[in-house]
């Protein structure tokens, strides 16, 4: 006889695999934060896995080219002569699959449409300490028609926060950084610096200057401020670099932010060179009255939970005003684990209607998979179940399947054992799988395994919480 070939299999790479305790730990999170996004009156949609190839090109923008690398593709193992080119993508994000579910339905959506999605998605990178190929994200965005209120701007954040800092396990202090994209963007345009492809240059850049470094960003940025402004040396520019890193560096809590804004203007004549409000861009304008109202918004939330920080303008560039992040106080450089932003109309590629809209993801896995590290995940043991009911005998079969339905009918969750083998050892099978009571059908009693006291009790009117 020949010898079976046996294919050894092994992790993929950037693609998580949780034991049946640690996917316990996580359908709580799951329960946890669909309930808070509910209790906000966020409603759940989910999309198909697959989006066509020209829905996600549609989306535009120069801001999206670098995640066009990060799709994956769809198509079948073995082409034929004449197949076409692929035609699904496995989503990379649920902002494009959400803009075109709103165009599909938009006769049958209630407005302002205010929906959450939680769902894998799918991303080409290299993996990394929390980052994977396929990872869960946590979705809520409200869409509107024409105009969206800046009511909702503030009220992202502060769903993030009631959703976080309840979440089981939850050991680490974090903070969300809020900004406005208009503030830098108007600044600039003050300045003169007015072409598109520069502003998205400079952005791009200062958005990463914790990973970066100053004095490497001053280098970046001259080459582009000397480009934008036609200016000859590093010399005459430099003072513009440093004019937009003190704004960028600029942070505050909720009651600073307006003042140190105006004093930064009025410091700074190269903003109003004229020297009065009335001459400032109206962009930069816009943007800081509409980040003071949103900060102003969330002054209820505890000291800290909540900071203005002028250095967080997003990566992708359909973000067209306030844009959250949300980092580790302690540990920064792990990265954004919540990040978001309003966009004005990215719906509009879908559909002839201006759609503007603002939303928050948190980077569910990225998140749990810190978390699971600390140690700090309240794992509860493998099995779900309530209780174990032992079977003593085959002969008293029925009355166990009798006892675990009463049991079930009562609320319970409960797992009976497979066969009429030693009590020992069907006791320990309940404490392997961290089951909290075993019954005895025989008997009519209940063992608690952590306080291992046996009493008498009724199927029909039993509860764990309750003995």
């Amino acid at each position: 006889m020949s010898k079976k070939r046996i294919y050894k299999p092994k992790p993929i790479s950037g693609f998580p695999e949780w034991l049946p305790e640690e996917r316990r730990a996580e359908q709580a999170w799951f329960d946890h934060i669909r309930s808070t996004f509910e209790s906000y009156g966020f409603c759940s949609i989910e999309t198909p896995s697959v989006e066509e190839l020209d829905t996600i090109n549609a989306k535009g923008g120069d801001g999206e080219s670098d995640a066009d690398k990060e799709i994956y593709v769809l198509e079948r193992l073995h082409k034929q002569e004449g197949d076409k080119e692929a035609r699904l993508a496995l989503h990379f994000d649920q902002t494009v699959p959400l803009a075109r579910y709103t165009a599909q339905h938009f006769n049958e959506l209630v407005f302002p449409f205010k929906r959450y999605q939680i769902q894998r998605v799918w991303r080409g990178e290299r993996p990394q300490a929390g980052r994977f190929r396929e990872f869960y994200q946590c979705d809520i965005d409200v869409i509107n028609v024409d105009k969206l209120p800046l009511h909702f701007d503030a009220e992202m954040p502060a769903v993030i926060w009631e959703t976080l800092s309840s979440l089981p396990g939850m050991s680490e202090k974090f903070q969300i950084r809020i900004s406005n994209r208009k503030i830098l963007i108007g600044f600039l345009e003050s300045l003169g610096i007015n072409n598109q492809h520069d502003i998205i240059h400079i952005t791009r850049n200062v958005d990463k200057i914790e990973k970066q470094g100053q004095k490497e960003l001053e280098v970046t940025l001259i080459a582009v401020v000397k480009s934008a402004l036609n200016i000859d040396n590093a010399e005459e520019a430099l003072p513009i670099v440093k004019l937009i890193l003190e704004l960028a560096q600029t942070k505050a809590s909720p009651s600073e932010i307006s003042g140190l804004l105006r004093d930064f203007i009025t410091r700074n004549d190269v903003i109003a060179r004229s020297g009065s409000d009335a001459a400032i861009h109206s962009t930069l304008q816009e943007g800081i009255e509409e980040l003071s109202f949103v900060m102003d918004q969330l002054s209820h939330l505890p000291e800290g939970a909540v900071v203005a920080d002028l250095a967080i303008v997003r990566g992708l560039d359909y973000y067209t005003g306030t844009v959250y992040e949300t980092m580790f106080v302690d540990d920064p450089s792990y990265g954004s684990i919540c990040s978001g932003g309003r966009y004005d109309d990215l719906a509009g590629h879908y559909i002839n209607k201006h759609l503007p809209g603002v939303g928050i993801s948190i980077g569910f896995s990225r998140l749990f998979e810190r978390i699971r590290k600390n140690g700090t995940l309240p794992v509860k043991g493998i099995s779900p179940a309530d209780v174990m009911v032992v079977l003593p005998s085959e002969e008293q079969r029925p009355l166990m399947m009798e006892t675990a339905q009463s049991l079930r009918a009562n609320g319970n969750k409960v797992e009976t054992f497979h066969s009429p083998t030693k009590i020992d050892k069907q006791i320990k099978y309940a404490l392997k799988k961290g089951i909290p009571y075993v019954w005895f059908p025989d008997l009519g009693e209940v063992k608690n395994m952590e306080t291992r006291e046996q009493v008498s009790a009724t199927p029909k009117e039993w509860k764990p919480n309750e003995n």
